[in-house]
Parts: C-alpha cells; structure tokens; sequence
C-alpha cells in the first residue's frame, strides 16, 4: 500500500506534539461567533451554494446559522470515505443542508504525503471548488491511488529525501493528479504552485494534528461532530440521518 513520507510523519508528530502543549481547544457547538462572508443564498440558488472557509482549515456547505452543524473528518486516500461520499453525501445535501437545517463542514485529516497533495490540489481553486473537486477525487480514487501503488519501492522511498516545499509534488506526480487536475480547471503551473506553497502545507499540517487534541477519542476516518461532539457510532448513512434528526430535534 501507500508508503508515506519519513519526513511527513515526524512533521505530524511535531504537530501533535505542538498540541499536546497548548491549552485544550473547546468544543465549539455552533458558528454564530464567527463571520463568514457568504451568509445569503444566491438569486435561484439554495443553501448548498453557499461554500464559506472556517477557521478550522475545513471548508463549510451550507447556512452558516443553521440548527446543526455537522463536521465530517475524513481523508481523500481513505476507501471508507469514498464509501460515504457515493453513498451518503446526495442524500445529506438533498434533505438538510438545502434547505438550510444543516450545515456540512469538511474537515481534512492527513493520512500520509499523497493525501495532502490530493487536499492542496481540492484547494487550490479556493473553497468555491472545494467540493467538486473533492468529489472528482473520490470518484477518480481507484485511479490515481492506484498509479501510487503502481510506482516502485525504490521511488516513494526517494520522497524521503526531497525537500519540504517538493514533497506533495513529487507525490502528486506518482500519482498522476497534475494532469488530473489540469483536465478539471486547476492548470498545471498553478497547481505546482498550491503543492509547493510551504505556508499553505504548515498550516494544513497543524489543523491535522488539532484534531485528535480537539477530540480525543478520533480514531480515523471517517468520523463525524455533530454541534461539536464527537459521534463514534456512525458508519452509515442510515446512522447519520437518524443522529441528525436527533439534533434536529426529531
């Protein structure tokens, strides 16, 4: 399977270490506190037009003043979450986040080197696009994750060497998403430019290693918050509409 990057572990193991040290981030249960520039839904739109940026480094679909606010923490190379988006993601969007009951964050946790150039990639036309290339990128999983299992030992073990700023895109070319992006409107020179932004890796690296302090018991991806609590229990759409219609109040 996917060999990561020496260098990207011990850059997550700073990143937990970092928030093992500071103070215990609160859950927080609702957005109102925070300003968001989309808060309207556009002219013949609904609700799941409007795609704002959090804080947390997710990216939000949805009233940002809705009743529930869920959080998916999931993984561009994890199988389970390609598993939820073709089989949950239509149905969640049709009957909660439309119509404004819910709103649906994604928050990205990161496995290993190629899931962080699949999330700089989802990222680097800016939340408006998030999603649809999400989507793109499970839907085209089997592909490009597949080209990462084609590529020698011996090459995924030069990654080790690579500088911090040429990691993700030297993944992201074993893996072959610098076409892959270029075919669906992120062309190549500035997709290199999202894979070798070091700020941009920093930061996607840090909100990673909140998550686990956030919520102690995370244990992998899939996983959901609901108004900031972790469920553990969803595994299914099933699961997850009825824990919404909780929220929601029945």
């Amino acid at each position: 399977m996917i060999k990561p990057a020496t260098y990207f572990a011990c850059l997550m193991a700073v990143a937990a270490l970092a928030g093992c040290n500071s103070k215990k981030a609160e859950n927080a249960a609702k957005t109102e506190n925070v300003k968001y520039e989309h808060t309207t839904v556009p002219k013949g739109g609904d609700w799941s037009d409007v795609i704002n940026a959090t804080p947390d480094g997710g990216v939000m679909m949805g009233d940002p003043n809705a009743k529930v606010h869920l959080i998916e923490i999931g993984s561009l190379t994890c199988p389970h979450c390609r598993e939820f988006e073709e089989t949950a993601v239509k149905p969640l969007i049709e009957k909660y986040v439309k119509t404004g009951k819910v709103s649906y964050e994604f928050r990205n946790y990161i496995r290993d080197t190629f899931d962080m150039s699949a999330l700089l990639i989802a990222k680097c036309n800016g939340p408006e696009t998030f999603f649809p290339l999400s989507m793109a990128l499970y839907a085209d999983q089997p592909q490009w994750v597949g080209n990462i299992q084609k590529t020698p030992e011996d090459q995924l073990d030069k990654l080790q060497t690579l500088p911090e700023n040429q990691l993700a895109l030297q993944a992201a070319k074993f893996a072959g998403l610098l076409d892959w992006a270029a075919a669906r409107g992120v062309p190549q020179a500035k997709a290199t430019q999202c894979l070798t932004d070091t700020a941009a890796i920093d930061r996607v690296v840090n909100q990673s290693g909140s998550i686990a302090q956030q919520w102690p018991d995370f244990a992998g991806t899939p996983n959901f918050v609901i108004d900031g609590t972790l469920n553990t229990k969803i595994a299914s759409w099933k699961d997850l509409d009825a824990a919404l219609q909780s929220a929601l109040g029945g």
